[in-house]
């Protein structure tokens, strides 16, 4: 049973980390979202760069199935967002309030409340890179960086949630394995 879906259009150094924290882990095209083709999953990422071309050819795929995306989170679903790795954007397709501003930067973060998806990062006392924050989000803002900017979000909706972050750093192993464990599994 696949446990992840990664939605990219080639092969990403991304898949081996989940490979190495013993989660299955499948590689789907953004085009077979929605379809029956694609299996029951638990989780669902969107890595880091899927709305700027110069990366990925995605984005309309993405864009085209925000009920699918929806259905999946309210069913159960953990949804993972990363930053989209353009100058502003605005993430339409999701079912909650979320706009984001490029802007990297390395910077402490500072724990908004506790949380259990703030196991993303190992040692939140070390300083972190980032590429942009949100402006706008009605979702709990679990980090923030140094001066302020939310970092991380996340949105319960249904039985499942939302978690979006511009932290540009590969997520830990223990975060990759709260995100499987606390999903159910559901169809995108």
């Amino acid at each position: 049973m696949t446990e992840v879906m990664l939605v990219w259009d080639n092969p990403l150094l991304f898949e081996k980390l989940f490979t190495e924290h013993g989660i299955k882990c499948q590689r789907i095209v953004s085009d077979s979202i929605g379809t029956p083709f694609t299996p029951p999953c638990k989780c669902v990422v969107i890595p880091t760069g899927f709305a700027n071309k110069a990366y990925t050819s995605i984005l309309p795929g993405i864009e085209r199935n925000a009920k699918s995306f929806e259905k999946f989170v309210k069913a159960g679903g953990n949804l993972v967002v990363f930053s989209p790795a353009v100058p502003e954007y605005d993430f339409k397709w999701l079912p909650m309030e979320l706009e984001y501003k490029q802007e990297y930067q390395v910077t402490h973060i500072c724990k908004e409340k506790e949380h259990e998806a703030q196991c993303l990062i190992e040692d939140t006392c070390s300083e972190i890179e980032f590429d942009g924050y949100f402006t706008k989000t009605d979702g709990e803002v679990i980090f923030r960086s140094d001066e302020g900017n939310p970092l991380m979000v996340v949105k319960e909706l249904g039985e499942g949630r939302i978690i979006a972050t511009t932290i540009h750093e590969f997520p830990s192993g223990k975060f990759l394995k709260w995100i499987n464990e606390t999903a159910k599994k559901s169809k995108l």
